[in-house]
């Protein structure tokens, strides 16, 4: 993230967004673990919240509560909260792709598994312990998590 321009970035493995009463013109929630009320606490007056991707749960919702949360209340509050999920379209893969063979985007990669060790992987994706993708791959060795 800092690479990207970003002032300061919060590892929430080894800290809490509120911990030091800290107000962000923008928060990009990709971890998925924090309630909406505790993300707007951090917020300016017109700060800008954006939710990555999903999360677990939500019989009627499908894991999308925080979104549709966050998109009712951005019609009574001067935050902006919002979400953000990506169509892939074929344009954009191509694109993608062309970046990744020049050696532009080197995606990071946690691990490299076995078929038969994706239950593991599950669990440690639940509970927050990858950093990175988990790539399954058949006839190879596993490989070691990235570091910590």
């Amino acid at each position: 993230m800092r690479s990207l321009g970003a002032d300061h970035v919060i590892d929430y493995t080894h800290a809490d967004i509120t911990d030091d009463g800290t107000r962000y013109d923008v928060v990009l929630d990709i971890g998925g673990n924090r309630a909406l009320a505790r993300l707007r606490r951090v917020l300016t007056r017109d700060g800008t919240l954006v939710i990555v991707g999903g999360e677990s749960g939500g019989r009627w919702t499908g894991g999308i509560q925080r979104q549709l949360g966050a998109t009712v209340l951005s019609l009574f509050v001067g935050q902006r909260l919002g979400t953000l999920i990506a169509k892939a379209n074929r344009a954009d893969l191509d694109a993608l792709r062309s970046l990744i063979e020049a050696g532009s985007v080197t995606p990071a990669v946690d691990r490299v598994i076995a078929l038969d060790k994706v239950p593991d992987a599950i669990r440690d994706l639940t509970a927050g312990r990858v950093r990175g993708k988990i790539i399954i791959a058949t006839g190879t060795t596993d490989t070691e998590p990235a570091s910590r």
